[in-house]
């Protein structure tokens, strides 16, 4: 309990007196925070919601990637590879590089 001017207030709510209502109490009921409350429990919602759907996005592009991407990224990591070893087996066997070799007219 406080005094401010001879008049006493409460700021829990418990007063010697049942008339008189704590400050806090009488805030926590305006109606600013009770839309306040509304908007925070929304907001909550809809983040719960955002949330869940964004972790179905993730699964499903990171399962296609894996079903479709990671193949042909090793395709054509092969095909890289075949065509180096064709360039050092006709490098060893003699042939000029097919980058120099130029067509003749």
């Amino acid at each position: 309990m406080a005094s401010v001017g001879g008049k006493r207030f409460s700021l829990t709510g418990s007063t010697n007196n049942n008339k008189d209502e704590g400050v806090l109490s009488k805030i926590s009921r305006s109606s600013i925070v009770t839309k306040g409350k509304e908007a925070a429990c929304g907001a909550t919602y809809v983040g719960k919601k955002l949330a869940k759907s964004t972790g179905k996005a993730a699964w499903l592009v990171a399962t296609t990637f894996l079903v479709l991407g990671l193949p042909l990224i090793i395709v054509m990591d092969r095909e890289q590879q075949l065509n180096e070893l064709d360039l050092q087996q006709a490098s060893l066997l003699g042939a000029p590089p097919a980058s120099v070799v130029v067509p003749q007219k």
